[in-house]
């Protein structure tokens, strides 16, 4: 079951599995992973998908607190991306797993659409069961996104923004959960300990032990070394000794060097001593991108060429068309067009990753063509064979028209809605944009030159011609609301 989710989250491209644990006396799997911020959102969603068709609720049992399949997903940003980067992703899983699989939806942490909801453990008081029985008549339950009524089989989630958070277990000499229960109450925030752990007691049977279970929520104000020397001191107030502590999943460099620079009484050391992290930064001093895309435009290979380029500019269109709305949702004088603009960005996102696929198309397509004219088959079998390479490398361009027609679309509603300051963003976009179309249907019109089936090479010029004469009547618009404002 965990490879079949494991396997959907990375069936997305340029996702990566960083970690993957599963215990089975919670009955609970952590895992994860890193990518783009372009790609997060649809790798966590395979993720829900997959776990809602594979878990059934309705027979789930395990000790740790829960409410989902898929219980919580929390998005943690890492080197430039920002917490408000972040929160934007978790509006738009958010809405999906609530309008697509119809699993009610709390935002929690960072994300979180009030006060109340900011604490996961409030956000998860009562449970599955819980929230079952109360969700569709306690307005206090209503999810962010979803129905207002319990997913049976699925249940509900929790997606949010966080802190890098550090699972941290702690084992106990004894099997006496009374125990244990007393010293999570000493260390959790709630009962009066560290302002950011959370703790619970658990018995773990195989073991004939009894565990405090905690997420230390900010490892830099509640550190790993603090939290573990006030159990070993509230331990052998009942004559109990810690026998062995554990992380689950991932945890952070620093909140490691902290534990060592304390036991070890380690005198002016910093990370810079630490050999890796010497290393990495050698590595990201030099050119770490190896050739680039433009490097291989600018070689001897055919391919990727004029095809690439021009979905090129179309994403580049995209990528300014979802900055200026990005400049303009949330400001105050341009409130009225908070939820047009927001629309913009998401669909200008979806579209900049789209045109990014077809780079990389239009290159195989042209590749695809070549390859079809080395077959060694019979002359019939052959020339098929380059016709339908040919029609598809007509296709792939005409397919980047109408996507950059689109995000044309989208800078316009920039040019004329957006904040006035990127007004001459808005105008790049545009010309990003047209030159995107311009470009592809250059592309479409050499290949149609190949294509023996007329009646096929006519339609696709019919449309061709049909998508540049749109565009350059919204590239035009662009450029007159862009001169009117500059």
């Amino acid at each position: 079951m965990i490879d079949a989710i494991c396997g959907a989250i990375t069936s997305v491209d340029g996702v990566t599995l960083l970690d993957r644990e599963m215990d089975p006396d919670h009955n609970r799997a952590v895992v994860t992973f890193v990518c783009h911020p372009n790609s997060a959102v649809e790798a966590a969603f395979r993720g829900y998908q997959k776990a809602a068709e594979l878990i059934d609720m309705t027979t789930h049992q395990g000790e740790h607190p829960r409410m989902g399949a898929c219980d919580v997903c929390p998005f943690i940003p890492i080197s430039d991306m920002t917490e408000d980067d972040a929160v934007e992703l978790a509006h738009k899983l958010g809405r999906r797993v609530g309008d697509e699989l119809q699993i009610p939806v709390y935002l929690y942490e960072t994300a979180a659409s009030t006060p109340k909801r900011r604490n996961l453990a409030k956000v998860r008081t009562g449970e599955y069961e819980g929230i079952r029985d109360t969700i569709a008549t306690d307005k206090a339950r209503r999810p962010d996104y979803g129905p207002a009524k319990m997913n049976l089989k699925s249940g509900a989630t929790a997606i949010g923004v966080r802190f890098p958070l550090v699972a941290f277990n702690v084992y106990l000499g004894t099997n006496k959960k009374w125990i244990a229960d007393r010293i999570a109450d000493a260390v959790r925030s709630l009962r009066g300990g560290y302002r950011f752990v959370k703790a619970l007691g658990f018995e773990i049977k195989e073991r004939d032990q009894v565990q405090i279970s905690m997420n230390l929520v900010n490892y830099t104000k509640s550190p790993i070394f603090r939290v573990f020397e006030t159990i070993k001191s509230e331990a052998a107030r009942y004559g109990v000794n810690v026998t062995s502590s554990e992380v689950v999943g991932l945890v952070p460099n620093d909140a490691v060097l902290d534990v060592a620079d304390f036991y070890l009484r380690l005198e002016n050391f910093s990370k810079e001593q630490i050999l890796e992290h010497k290393l990495q930064e050698a590595g990201t001093t030099a050119d770490p991108s190896g050739e680039s895309f433009y490097d291989e435009v600018a070689s001897s290979s055919p391919a990727p060429g004029g095809g690439s380029v021009a979905a090129s500019a179309g994403v580049l269109s995209a990528a300014l068309a979802a900055m200026v709305a990005r400049l303009t949702v949330g400001k105050k004088q341009y409130a009225k067009v908070k939820d047009e603009l927001s629309q913009v960005r998401d669909r200008a996102d979806e579209l900049r990753q789209e045109l990014t696929t077809l780079i990389d198309t239009d290159k195989e397509a042209f590749n695809a063509v070549m390859d079809s004219f080395k077959l060694n088959v019979d002359a019939e079998e052959k020339e098929a064979a380059i016709q339908e390479a040919t029609k598809n490398a007509t296709m792939v361009p005409l397919t980047v028209m109408k996507t950059s027609l689109e995000v044309l679309g989208l800078a316009r509603t920039v040019a004329a809605k957006g904040n006035v300051n990127s007004i001459s963003d808005a105008g790049v976009a545009g010309l990003m944009g047209m030159a995107a179309v311009e470009g592809a249907g250059y592309n479409v019109r050499i290949n149609l030159s190949s294509l023996k089936d007329r009646k096929v090479a006519e339609g696709i010029r019919s449309e061709a011609t049909e998508i540049s004469q749109k565009a350059q009547e919204v590239a035009d618009e662009i450029r007159r609301l862009v001169e009117e404002k500059l």
